[in-house]
């Protein structure tokens, strides 16, 4: 079982940043890849970002692209997302997960997901 916590959200004027942050529970985080998902209200859950479990391959949706960076610590068992250029339509709330491999993160078939955190960005 792994668990993950999602930390940093808040409320940001357009063109602001924010870091996301998602400790998970155990040594074995390596072993995984993450993936940052977001969903607005009554909207469908959306791929943002996923990275491989050493960091050598990173994959983000067209939308984030040039604005978005995620990256990983596997010494602190933490994955981020770097949200620059925030625009109104990235307001959602921001979770991450874990699986086995990419394929299923960008399948959207993560064996972890954790609760998110809520960004919100202000025109």
């Amino acid at each position: 079982q792994v668990q993950l916590v999602e930390s940093g959200g808040g409320l940001v004027q357009a063109g602001g940043s924010l870091r996301l942050s998602c400790a998970a529970s155990r040594r074995t985080f390596s072993n995984y890849a993450m993936g940052w998902f977001r969903q607005a209200p009554g909207k469908e859950r959306e791929f943002v970002a996923a990275i491989s479990f050493n960091g050598g391959s990173t994959y983000y949706v067209d939308s984030v692209k040039g604005r978005f960076t995620i990256s990983r610590d596997n010494a602190k068992n933490t994955v981020y997302l770097q949200m620059n250029s925030l625009k109104p339509q990235d307001t959602a709330a921001y979770s991450c997960a874990a699986a086995p491999n990419l394929a299923q993160i960008l399948s959207h078939e993560a064996n972890y997901w954790g609760q998110g955190t809520q960004v919100t960005v202000s025109s």
